[in-house]
């Protein structure tokens, strides 16, 4: 008995629409369904007794979503700059170099510049961070109304406390966790929007508890006493267990119907009164968000591992020169008979001269690479936020990259999980067209659209509203026009709201978006609803005010798919009009008396084609005896105790029969401008897609179907099990079922690459352009198997394109629970990654993290994107590689907690394929070159070591060699990073495969950096040994002197800094201002600083070592001759190399450049038409099989929840 009576409890709050059905957590109840907290599972709070609760200490409600935090900037701070492996080794590098006798370079040349170098970066985070601040301040600054006494008065958020009673108006957001206590509506009744939480854009009702319903004025609340035992903070969003006690010892239990979370806004509700349960980072919502975390790019790590190459390398080198050292030592009887030095400290020395070349070498790494870096992509994240294209004007929003550092992660990305609401949809429903009678009408109707009869007397085409209002009076289907208008206004769960300042207008207050829209289209076309009654609803059309009493509502669910209301008419005629999918509609209708159904359906297929959201509206007419007898039956089935729902569904069934087919209406759940186009360019590009929402699954996949996320040629593949087992075994068989296609695929002929015609060049150039990456990946690819097979994993290549029938995976939060479970989640993974788009309906904050977390640290190299809007969408941006946040209608947190905010899907293409992949391309280049630039001239060190008996002199002036990075070779990288172009904006526009190039790391990977440092190798060693042949000892100056080391070491530094600079001229593929800045300024910038620095250091014996030489080098034939010639020569091996590639090894992108540089037409345009008139023909079959329906309201509850609302009541104003 007690069991029924628990269930009968759970049922019937559900029926009534107070609990969230989606989750339902365990809860402990005893006798009458009260709840059990333990003591230690629970918090005691006040109500109206500010001074108990201030002695519990309870958090306070100010939010932070920055970075870092005055106590933990410092630590964070220097943990991330020293993670760097290179800021790291400069340190140690400075350490040694304070080590007396033991530097041969000044002592600070190390410690010195590493110092503004981490200070330019504590600089540009605490910029970046302090953003965050001033957003958290605006939000914490917001206003609310908190009761004081016995009168309420404005506080802000971030001082508001647990315990405090708020009054909360309609479209203002929830500051806290409450507890509903009241509202203005009948019996403590609310709706509330939680787009913000989970996606989900229709209104659920909350309800207080009848025992606080009274409570509508401040004088009756600030009177209320007694206590809340709450449960505490937690992360779950759907569960709730408390109790409430009022003074004379009543207790009644609290569950999530009566909780509000913050994050959610209350809507069509002039306000309610609330008690605070949860505040600040204890509320549910930041409960589920997680702290800001230190990200780092794939290219950042790559340059981390080359360092530790680089530091490897540095260390043989000083090995070998300490062994050369130590080998003259006990060699060479100089040492002992000269020098005098002892032989005896030989093994000491041999150590201590180990450290003396690394300090001689150190900048083979090179230090002004992270700063130069750094501020490369400060500048590119500049270029970002004031990006015309990326400017929405509506709203006055910009583009802005609030983390610089991730910006060349934006060109690599592989998968995009995106939210639906407010992500791809406006979550705006609008009435766009509907058929009846079989004559099709629009609101707007395109002139190739417009009604004609052909020969045959066949009528095709749409007629616009003005005509259906026409025919409403004159026309012979006014009768049906009449029924279709009178079931759009009367057969629905919406409540009318006169507005206050202006009484004519009528908002109406609909806990679906679907339902709003309908009617108020209908409003459109003279039918207004404008009063509810408990039992009967008032409609005014053609000039009079008519009363329909509403008998019955069988309502929505999504087993039925469809909501019907049975209606006495003015007249004392009953009816029922019923109105759902086009598919439960249909199998109802009467077998004669629907002359209408063919033009339907054409239409319906036209609907949906355009990506509208359909339903079929019918009706009947019942007889006095027949409902008579019917309403006992639903009478009976009303109070059923045990399977009430099904009960109830089968008496529905036994009168929604036999219909007469009124039409169809279409409504569009309007995207966002250009997110169809969009996604299908991402796709292009080779991301993956995959939707996260908390939305219905019906919705997703018509949603899915209009922004071509999922295509006609798609098949789906849907996941609602019930049970672990079930779900694993689903996995598993669609997985082995792949894994076959694949395996069959491997052993047929492929025909990529083998296009002709005009053009085949040029795209079997760019499906070869990955061949040579693959190849070379491959002992890569070996390890990444044998480590994922070590671990019981799978290997899963992001690059593989896969040649089978595609698919799409659409599954639910219940589901998704046991797909992530460690057992199941590996197979749930390779299937999803084996699928063309993947959509998951119904899923917590939580889980949109978990399924993030889940490709991004199983799927090898792969780099993730989460875009959203909302709240609900913050854990899995900030567990995504890069988080993009849009700045839309659900608020700014996502925005806020984002890398990238944008305010439109659509100038996500642009931000990838163009900003991307010209950062991914630039930050490549940039790091290359350093490398490059410094080994080159640091390298000249170590050939000079043979030379100098590995001594550890250096050939060049320590603070001239300081300056090489800093001055003389600055301008070279940052023209690299910031103005180059490998192809341009429109060329990535036209062929997003380019972006293929940043997903493979085809710029940047280590075989391109071994060839970089190949290459500096040989330079270094080149230009060295033709100096030391045009510089021999027996060389004399015009003097009679000989040349001496100074002279040599400044010829040659100049002969470096010519040829690093002729090199950056030859890596260039665009040419500004700056860069010819760059190039010619720097070389001008070296002849022209060098001798006035000559000339007033050794003045301040700074660099005495200089005087004089200056005005020798330039005097000498020799210095003109060799800085003209030496550099040159290197350099023809590079220009020949690059020759070779570009004429017969091309890279994709060496076409597309050569598109750009002769401006050559494309072939593609015919072809498009001809897949577009193909893809409307496979798009007609797909939609006969299946077409998407327009419903979204919470299910079951509306009927008796209507029956309480009475509109010509005036409602308490609760002031």
């Amino acid at each position: 008995m007690e069991q029924e009576q628990d269930s009968l409890l759970g049922r019937l709050s559900k029926r009534l629409g107070i609990v969230d059905t989606r989750y339902e957590g365990n809860t402990r109840t005893g006798k009458g369904g009260r709840v059990r907290l333990l003591q230690e599972e629970q918090r005691t709070i006040a109500l109206n007794d500010a001074v108990k609760n201030t002695v519990k200490d309870f958090l306070h409600n100010k939010i932070s979503t920055t970075k870092y935090t005055v106590v933990t900037f410092l630590f964070k701070f220097l943990y991330e700059q020293f993670s760097r492996y290179a800021n790291l080794f400069f340190l140690f590098i400075g350490c040694i170099q304070q080590i007396p006798g033991l530097s041969p370079v000044n002592r600070l040349g190390t410690l010195l510049p590493l110092s503004i170098v981490i200070l330019a970066s504590a600089v540009k985070e605490v910029a970046e961070d302090s953003k965050r601040a001033k957003q958290d301040a605006i939000v914490n600054a917001t206003k609310v109304k908190t009761l004081h006494g016995s009168q309420f008065v404005d506080k802000k958020w971030k001082d508001v406390v647990v315990g405090d009673i708020v009054r909360v108006e309609n479209g203002q957001f929830f500051p806290a966790d409450l507890i509903l206590l009241s509202s203005s509506e009948p019996d403590a009744l609310c709706y509330i929007e939680t787009s913000n939480l989970d996606g989900e854009t229709n209104l659920k009702i909350r309800q207080g508890l009848p025992e606080t319903s009274h409570l509508l004025d401040p004088e009756t609340v600030s009177l209320l006493n007694g206590e809340i035992k709450s449960e505490l903070p937690n992360n779950s969003l759907y569960t709730y267990e408390g109790t409430i006690s009022f003074i004379g010892g009543k207790t009644v239990p609290l569950d999530p119907g009566q909780l509000l979370l913050r994050g959610a806004m209350l809507r069509n509700t002039r306000w309610i009164y609330g008690v605070v349960v949860f505040t600040g980072h204890e509320t549910k919502l930041m409960k589920n968000a997680t702290g800001a975390p230190l990200k780092s790019t794939k290219v950042e790590r790559s340059v981390n591992k080359q360092i530790i190459f680089l530091f490897i390398t540095l260390m043989a080198l000083s090995i070998l020169c300490a062994a050369g050292a130590l080998l003259r030592t006990i060699t060479s009887e100089f040492e002992t008979d000269v020098l005098l030095i002892q032989r005896t400290f030989a093994g000491a020395d041999f150590f201590w001269n180990i450290l003396t070349f690394m300090i001689l070498f150190n900048n083979l790494i090179p230090l002004s690479l992270i700063v130069t870096m750094e501020f490369v992509k400060y500048y590119i994240a500049s270029l970002i936020n004031s990006d015309m294209d990326m400017y929405y004007e509506t709203n006055d929003t910009a583009a802005v990259a609030r983390t610089s550092s991730l910006v060349e992660e934006l060109g690599q990305v592989d998968y995009i999980f995106s939210d639906k609401t407010g992500t791809l949809t406006c979550n705006i429903m609008e009435f766009r067209m509907c058929s009846i009678a079989g004559i099709a009408y629009a609101e707007e109707v395109p002139e190739d659209k417009k009604a004609v009869v052909d020969d045959k007397g066949v009528l095709s085409g749409y007629f616009d509203f003005k005509t259906l209002l026409r025919n409403a009076e004159t026309h012979e289907s006014a009768a049906v026009i009449q029924d279709f208008c009178t079931l759009l206004s009367v057969c629905h769960t919406v409540i009318p709201e006169r507005d206050e300042a202006d009484p004519k207008n009528i908002i109406y207050q609909a806990s679906s978006p679907d339902e709003g829209a309908l009617v108020k289209g209908v409003q459109l076309l003279g039918y207004n609803f404008h009063t509810r009654r408990p039992k009967s609803v008032q409609v005014d059309h053609s000039g009079y005010t008519h009363e329909y009493e509403v008998l019955n509502i069988c309502e929505f669910n999504s087993t039925r798919k469809r909501m019907s209301a049975i209606v006495r008419m003015p007249d004392g005629q009953i009816k029922l009009y019923i109105k759902g999918a086009d598919t439960v509609i249909m199998e109802r209708l009467a077998k004669n008396g629907n002359p209408f159904l063919d033009n339907t359906l054409i239409h319906l297929e036209d609907y949906a084609n355009e990506g509208l959201r359909t339903l079929c509206l019918a009706y009947r007419d019942v007889s006095e005896s027949e409902y008579s007898e019917w309403a006992r039956i639903y009478d009976r089935a009303a109070t059923t105790i045990n399977n009430r729902s099904e009960a109830l569904d089968e008496a529905a069934e036994m009168i929604e029969k036999d219909l007469i087919l009124l039409g169809a209406t279409a409504i569009e759940d309007k995207l966002q401008d250009g997110v169809p186009d969009t996604i299908h360019t991402l796709a292009a590009a080779g991301i993956k897609l995959w939707v996260l929402t908390g939305d219905r699954q019906e919705t997703a996949i018509n949603i899915g179907f209009s922004c071509k996320l999922l295509t006609e040629e798609m098949t789906i593949l849907v996941c609602n099990e019930s049970s672990h087992l079930d779900t694993k075994l689903f996995l598993q068989e669609k997985l082995e079922y792949f894994r076959k296609a694949l395996a069959n695929a491997e052993h047929e002929p492929s025909s990529a690459g083998n296009h002709t015609g005009f053009g085949a060049s040029i795209w079997n150039a760019i499906e070869r352009g990955g061949e040579w990456l693959s190849k070379s990946k491959s002992m890569q690819t070996v390890m990444s198997k044998l480590k994922n097979a070590r671990e019981g994993g799978v290997y899963i290549d992001k690059d593989k394109v896969l040649d089978v029938e595609p698919f799409a995976l659409v599954i639910d939060g219940r589901t998704l629970e046991y797909a992530l479970e460690p057992d199941v989640k590996l197979i749930f993974l390779e299937l999803a990654c084996l699928c063309k788009a993947v959509v998951c309906c119904r899923v917590s904050p939580l889980q949109k993290a978990l399924v993030v977390s889940l490709v991004k640290n199983n799927v090898e190299g792969a780099i993730t994107l989460a875009i959203g809007d909302g709240a609900n969408d913050v854990g899995m941006i900030q567990a995504a590689h890069v988080g993009v946040g849009i700045s839309g209608m659900e608020g700014l947190q996502a925005a806020r907690s984002a890398d990238v905010s944008i305010a439109q899907f659509r100038f996500l293409q642009k931000l990838l394929l163009v900003h991307g992949g010209w950062a991914y391309d630039r930050l490549s280049k940039l790091v290359l070159y350093c490398f490059y630039k410094n080994i080159t001239l640091y390298l000249i060190q170590f050939w000079f070591a043979f030379d100098n008996g590995f001594s550890g002199q250096t050939i060049f002036e320590s603070w001239i060699q300081s300056c090489y990075n800093i001055m003389f070779t600055l301008l070279q990288p940052v023209a690299l990073g910031i103005f180059d172009q490998y192809v341009s904006a429109r060329m990535l526009d036209r062929y997003p495969q380019l972006y293929r190039l940043g997903q493979r790391s085809e710029f940047y990977n280590n075989k391109t950096f071994l060839f970089w440092i190949a290459n500096s190798f040989l330079h270094s060693f080149v230009i060295y040994s033709l100096m030391k042949v045009a510089s021999s000892e027996s060389q004399m100056l015009s003097d009679g002197r000989v040349v001496n080391i100074w002279l040599v070491g400044m010829n040659l530094f100049t002969i470096d800094i010519i040829l690093v600079t002729w090199k950056a001229a030859l890596t260039i593929n665009t040419w500004t201002w700056f860069t010819r800045l760059a190039v010619l300024g720097s070389l001008a910038g070296w002849m022209i600083l060098f001798p006035i620095y000559a000339l007033l250091a050794p003045m301040i014996n700074l660099s005495p070592e200089l005087y004089g030489i200056p005005g020798v080098l330039y005097s000498s034939a020799t210095f003109w001759f060799t800085i003209l010639i030496i550099p040159v020569l290197p350099l023809v091996r590079d220009f020949v190399w690059k020759y070779y590639k570009r004429t017969y090894w091309p890279r994709s992108y060496h076409i597309i450049q050569e598109i750009q540089a002769f401006n050559i037409q494309d072939y593609r345009p015919r072809m498009d038409w001809f897949k577009k008139a193909v893809y409307k023909v496979r798009q007609i079959q797909r939609l006969k099989r299946s077409r998407g329906f327009a419903f979204s309201q919470t299910e079951t509850g509306q009927a008796n929840l209507i029956r309480n609302y009475d509109t010509t009541q005036r409602k308490p104003s609760g002031l």
